[in-house]
């Protein structure tokens, strides 16, 4: 900054802007509160149809949501002009007192230009007037005054600069709409430039050569900045990204040497989760740099890197395991796994994988116990598990699908290709992992989560401050319930039992698919065939339901059943929404009387085929040991215990995966909105003596015949028919004396038993 510039500053203009941004920003705080409370909020009440159920709806989510951006980035950009304006007037005050204290030793400055200036003498000796006697000053001085006066012009420097660079990065952040990066003044935002820089330069460097003290450095920057957007668009950018795989390689290989050097391997690991989050930040910015950055990655993946670490890795078989972690942009995820899958089609070669061979043993993954992170479409499933939109998108069934998916040219190329023709093998470690668990088909099951509920995979819906507004729990779209018609039909279809028994590491994912589905399979299978179909006792919670099609939701089922762990969950689920429809139909009206029949018959039917299939795979896979099977249905009986740990809000309901941690819930729909007294007794008292009397007879617990299976199923059904009863002393249930016989002949009298001709027989492989 040119020293007169900063002498003679005249702030009225940046007075004004700040002035109008002030403005600006009091009006898009009414527009964001306008849009989000008036406009969105009747659109999420709207019942729209058609094309407005998905286009107008969306593009109205879209705009209050750019509302909200634009109030941000305005709040932003006001309090770093706010910040910046107040700093320079700040230098120039500093400026102008050690000019004035200049004077008192005679001495003055002189700009020129270019952010130059001399020192000189105020008054020359030779000039000054007779008898004037002038303040003497020593070279000292001169240095003194010198190095203040250049110290003031560069802070002032910076400050002006640094101010007009994280401008352009906040503003560069989105090409179309607004930046949500929000700031809260200009040191905050420069600070956070300056950190990547300096992060980036470490980045740089051979990674042979990074100290531990470097590695711990660079990890506690990124996990401190992971999520911030100038900073990680501005680290990400700073280094080509060949270098960032090379270097992310080079220390993670674990055949560098590092021997029992547990903090160098916990600092690699840290890595690997602090890289990824903050690249996949990096990629929510719309700036041309950083969209030549993802270009330039997507391109890399096929190529090997040459270089010695990790048995000379290709882009993918590092990025893959990079991307395990963080928010990534979805057309970079969908680009990258486009590349990927064609990459990987042309060499699915059996005994022949281009990942996991005896030559490839450059582990680059630290998380999971049998997953080395060689097969670089695990990671990339990963990656789609955490981000919901991307892999809506990526399994998006295809354009001209009928009502429902029959056939598999309605498939999506990715999912068949993912679910039926890939090879997928085994990426366990030598010593210490199972060979027989196949990480990657839990990785699938994760994608295909996130693909069909719209949560990751691991996310808790129940968390955060937001209140709980009815129906704002519910992700699901045509969208997510296009996918979800595909996963149905595929597992659902003649090579379902092979499928999920092959891929066993699935089942607790379908189970998750199909608990968060239950109202809208309870809805295919009301009706006669696929005709007068209920919507009045099963309504659509969301726009563009799934449509499973009678028969293609009794096959589903009935795949599903066959497995205890899915079995379980989607049994919970069933249960669940069954009595949240009781709660939702009191018997005050013949119409919700009517309803809460057909809720208590349907789930029975549905209930039905889970436990039939349920039986017949039990008595199927141990028929040579009676103890075995019974001990098999012991466990799928005990289903009723997740009630204990269910959470409901929102209209759906969180139901604890048995055997997971807290953060692998399932998504389940509720018929209500509030929780009834249905709804209070399963996942309260009734539950916990269950809990209590499993405990005194563990042994009796895990014995249980077919025929007890059965009558436990039965009676679960007949008390919630009782309970209603109890809940509405007004209703004389006596007057529809089919009730009891139409809930049992649903249960008892169709599922698996009629196999040969509804649903899918046991697998028998």
């Amino acid at each position: 900054m040119d020293l007169d510039s900063l002498r003679f500053a005249n702030f009225s203009d940046l007075d004004a802007a700040i002035t109008d941004w002030e403005q600006m920003v009091a009006k898009l705080k009414a527009l964001q509160g306008d849009a989000k409370d008036d406009l969105k909020a009747k659109s999420d009440k709207a019942n729209w149809a058609g094309e407005n159920a998905t286009v107008t709806r969306a593009f109205v989510d879209k705009t209050a949501g750019e509302f909200s951006d634009a109030h941000t980035q305005a709040e932003t950009i006001t309090k770093i002009l706010t910040d910046t304006r107040g700093e320079l007037v700040g230098y120039r005050t500093e400026l102008n007192d050690a000019i004035h204290r200049g004077v008192q030793k005679n001495l003055t400055v002189q700009d020129t230009g270019e952010g130059s200036f001399t020192v000189t003498m105020n008054i020359h000796p030779d000039r000054a007037a007779k008898g004037t006697t002038l303040p003497e000053h020593t070279q000292q001085d001169v240095d003194t005054f010198r190095d203040e006066i250049q110290n003031i012009l560069k802070k002032a420097t910076e400050s002006d600069t640094s101010a007009a660079k994280v401008l352009t990065l906040i503003v560069d952040q989105a090409k179309y709409g607004f930046s949500g990066a929000s700031y809260s003044d200009r040191d905050s935002a420069a600070k956070a430039v300056a950190e990547a820089e300096k992060a980036a330069k470490i980045l740089k460097k051979d990674p042979h050569d990074v100290t531990l003290t470097e590695l711990n450095t660079l990890n506690t920057t990124l996990a401190a900045y992971k999520n911030d957007p100038l900073f990680a668009e501005r680290f990400a950018t700073q280094v080509e990204p060949k270098k960032v795989l090379e270097f992310y390689a080079g220390i993670a290989d674990p055949y560098q040497g590092y021997g029992t050097d547990r903090d160098r391997i916990e600092q690699a690991k840290r890595l690997q989760k602090n890289l990824g989050i903050t690249l996949g930040t990096a990629t929510l910015s719309d700036s041309d740099t950083m969209e030549r950055w993802e270009r330039q990655m997507v391109k890399l993946g096929p190529d090997r890197l040459g270089i010695d670490d990790a048995n000379d890795p290709t882009g993918f078989g590092v990025m893959s395991n990079l991307m395990r972690f963080g928010d990534y942009d979805d057309q970079f995820l969908n680009d990258y796994g486009d590349k990927l899958i064609a990459y990987d089609k042309e060499r699915n070669v059996k005994d022949m994988s281009p990942w996991i061979n005896n030559w490839n043993q450059g582990d680059l993954n630290f998380y999971g116990k049998n997953d080395r992170g060689r097969d670089p479409m695990t990671g990339f499933m990963e990656a789609l598990g955490h981000n919901p939109d991307a892999s809506t998108q990526f399994f998006a069934q295809p354009d001209g699908a009928g009502a429902t998916v029959d056939k598999e040219s309605e498939v999506n190329d990715h999912l068949k290709y993912l679910t039926k023709d890939r090879i997928w093998l085994s990426d366990s470690p030598m010593m210490g992992g199972d060979s027989k668990v196949i990480a990657g088909h839990d990785s699938l099951g994760h994608a295909l989560e996130s693909a069909t509920t719209g949560y990751a995979y691991d996310a808790d819906p129940m968390s955060g401050k937001d209140p709980m507004v009815p129906g704002s729990r519910d992700h699901r779209t045509p969208a997510t319930a296009g996918v979800m018609e595909q996963v149905a039909f595929l597992y659902g279809s003649e090579d379902g039992p092979k499928m999920l028994h092959e891929q066993s590491q699935l089942a607790d994912s379908l189970g998750k698919m199909g608990a968060a589905y239950i109202d809208d399979i309870d809805y295919s299978l009301s009706g006669i065939g696929d005709h007068a179909k209920d919507s009045g006792s099963f309504p659509a919670k969301y726009e563009g339901r799934a449509n499973f099609g009678e028969q293609g939701a009794i096959n589903f089922l009935s795949v599903l059943g066959q497995d205890e762990t899915s079995h379980g969950v989607v049994t919970a689920a069933q249960h669940l929404y069954t009595l949240s429809a009781l709660d939702a139909n009191p018997a005050t009206s013949e119409e919700n009387i009517n309803h809460a029949k057909d809720a208590l018959t349907t789930g029975a039917e549905a209930r039905g085929i889970l436990d039939h299939s349920r039986v017949q795979q039990a008595e199927t896979t141990y028929k040579d040991d009676a103890e075995q099977a019974n001990k098999s249905l012991g466990r799928s009986g005990d289903w009723v215990k997740l009630g204990a740990g269910v959470v409901v809000g929102g209209g759906i309901a969180a139901i604890p995966l048995p055997g997971s941690t807290a953060a692998a819930l399932v998504v389940a729909p509720m018929a209500a909105d509030t929780v009834g007294d249905m709804v209070n007794t399963f996942i309260g008292h009734e539950v916990d003596k269950s809990i209590d009397k499993s405990e005194q007879d563990a042994t009796e617990k895990s014995q249980m015949t077919s025929q007890k299976f059965y009558q436990k199923g039965a009676d679960e059904l007949g008390s919630a028919y009782t309970t209603y009863g109890e809940n509405n002393p007004k209703w004389e249930n006596s007057e529809d004396s089919e009730w009891a016989r139409d809930i049992e002949s649903s249960y008892i009298n169709t599922g698996s038993n009629q196999n040969d001709f509804r649903g899918r027989a046991p697998y028998k492989g």
